[in-house]
């Protein structure tokens, strides 16, 4: 069963605490969004699970987004569909509901992986879409020289794909997701040739994995990487991505079709 936070919140992370400014930094990236709307096909209805505050929801799609942090809710611009109250591991929906299911950024947050997977599944009969990272590719991210907790945390954190891929059956198959230069999507990797970006509280607030160290370790990694930008250290050793127009990294969608 999952335990939920005094927000809602059913992950390991307590997103009435780092949620607040989530949704002014974890923005719709469109290129992601485009490769989202082709996995999903002709599907008219779209369950999306973990639905935060509605990145990548398809607007030309009947979306019914489930969400359990209040937090992460009340963020949802006015345009999208009021979030339903509930967790990935119990949906309130009957067997095939929908056309399509996905989730985003969300599978390392639920109590239980293969439930949630199973439930996703149960009441869909076309595809299930999966982003989400590659825990083996995580730590490859230059960011691992400066903040290796952080990356550690990612790592232990994000299932494994092929797990994913067995839980929900069918055919099924890994897209790589490149990451554009200016992706507006801030988790850590988007920041790949902006690296200036990551010395702003706020925008590392919004990628969850900072919140598995402690503020004076983050302080100290924080430290790290302004010294090496002052000094030009960090441009000696990874310059070339600032103007690399996009980074193959550890984002990955799983696409799932019955």
């Amino acid at each position: 069963m999952a335990v939920r936070k005094a927000d809602g919140s059913a992950g390991d992370a307590d997103y009435g605490t780092i949620g607040r400014d989530y949704a002014s930094f974890r923005q719709p990236e469109p290129a992601i969004a485009a490769l989202i709307s082709r996995a999903l096909g002709d599907a008219r209805s779209v369950l999306n699970v973990g639905a935060g505050a509605g990145s990548y929801e398809p607007v030309d799609r009947e979306v019914t987004p489930v969400e359990p942090s209040a937090s992460m809710r009340a963020q949802r611009p006015a345009h999208l569909a009021n979030a339903i109250d509930a967790v990935a591991e119990s949906l309130p929906f009957p067997d095939g509901h929908f056309d399509a299911a996905m989730t985003t950024f969300s599978v390392h947050q639920w109590s239980s992986l293969d439930d949630g997977l199973r439930e996703m599944r149960r009441v869909t009969h076309g595809p299930v879409l999966v982003l989400s990272c590659d825990p083996d590719l995580v730590q490859r991210f230059w960011l691992n020289g400066y903040a290796p907790g952080v990356l550690a945390a990612e790592a232990r954190r994000y299932p494994a794909l092929d797990h994913m891929r067995a839980v929900l059956g069918g055919n099924s198959e890994i897209v790589t997701v490149p990451i554009p230069l200016m992706c507006r999507d801030g988790f850590n990797e988007a920041y790949y040739g902006r690296p200036e970006r990551l010395l702003d509280p706020a925008a590392r607030l919004a990628c969850s994995a900072w919140s598995f160290v402690s503020a004076q370790t983050a302080a100290e990694y924080v430290a790290h990487l302004e010294r090496d930008l002052a000094s030009g250290a960090w441009d000696r050793k990874h310059g070339d991505l600032r103007s690399a127009p996009e980074y193959d990294g550890s984002l990955r969608l799983v696409v799932a079709r019955p």
